[in-house]
């Protein structure tokens, strides 16, 4: 039940009171007046919802257009690809060559598993991709 139909059931049930109750009928004489602004309110906001997503779409499409891929899609593979990389060091202490991911690459520090030293690096400075 919309919020009209609440006011007009209301104000049939008021019909049949006195002289003295026209406050109340007054009352819901301005109910009635918001709940049908209401309603055109609502409207117009669907209106505006669905041209909010035919632009969303144009732009994307123009992105796409522009781009070759939307934003979204590059920054999801640029994670993926760094997730599935493995880099290579070598100790300055033992030269030994280590070979870490990206989860202990992007703690910016790794033990050196021959001799223990502890190695301090930025991935993409110091390591090299394997």
């Amino acid at each position: 039940m919309t919020i009209g139909e609440k006011v007009s059931y209301i104000k049939g049930l008021c019909e049949g009171l006195g002289k003295e109750d026209k406050i109340i009928s007054a009352i819901l004489d301005v109910l009635a007046d918001i709940a049908e602004n209401l309603e055109e309110v609502d409207e117009e906001l669907d209106d505006v919802a669905s041209v909010m997503t035919d632009l969303e779409e144009s732009v994307c499409d123009l992105e796409d257009e522009v781009y070759g891929e939307s934003d979204d899609d590059y920054y999801e593979e640029d994670i993926d690809d760094d997730i599935d990389e493995m880099y290579e060091t070598e100790c300055p202490n033992c030269h030994n060559k280590i070979s870490f991911d990206y989860e202990q690459a992007s703690k910016g520090e790794l033990d050196c598993p021959n001799c223990g030293k502890k190695l301090v690096f930025d991935v993409n400075e110091d390591a090299e991709e394997v």
